[in-house]
């Protein structure tokens, strides 16, 4: 996969994180430059067009209000230049983050390589895959997803070369 023209979309939070608590960087962009680093992809953040509240319980019921209509900032208009996507977001309500989901549901995922990536606190991958395989049609999404815990991500750059 280093070989490959590479797109990062992912979808991150500072502020307050669960476990982690109040962070300048939220801990899935740390993991997302971890991986721009490795492979030289490009990324694209997925920035709500509503800043979340700063603390975590108030975030969550807002994101859980967002789930099926949540605006973001600006919209990816084509990815056709890329053969990997790497897709990557915290766990809210059992799977990424609601802006993530309007980033990428208007693609063209046709013939694109997809791999997942999520961080948590206790979650896993929760339904990331799933979900990510029912949106993006036609897209060979990998099954190697992984998982990095919110409070280890600023350790987790060898789990991810040896993921890579």
């Amino acid at each position: 996969m280093k070989n490959k023209k590479s797109l990062i979309i992912y979808f991150s939070r500072a502020d307050e994180n669960y476990a982690v608590g109040y962070v300048d960087k939220g801990n899935t962009e740390i993991v997302a430059e971890y991986v721009r680093d490795l492979i030289g992809a490009d990324m694209f953040k997925v920035e709500p067009l509503v800043p979340y509240a700063k603390d975590y319980a108030t975030c969550i019921k807002e994101a859980k209000e967002r789930i099926g209509n949540a605006p973001i900032k600006e919209i990816i208009q084509d990815i056709s230049a890329y053969e990997v996507i790497y897709i990557m977001s915290p766990i809210y309500w059992g799977t990424y983050a609601p802006e993530l989901e309007t980033a990428i549901k208007d693609l063209d995922f046709n013939g694109k390589t997809i791999r997942v990536i999520t961080t948590h606190e206790g979650s896993g991958l929760a339904n990331v895959v799933n979900d990510i395989k029912r949106i993006c049609v036609g897209a060979n999404v990998l099954d190697d997803a992984i998982a990095i815990r919110g409070s280890k991500a600023k350790e987790s750059k060898s789990k991810l070369e040896s993921w890579i």
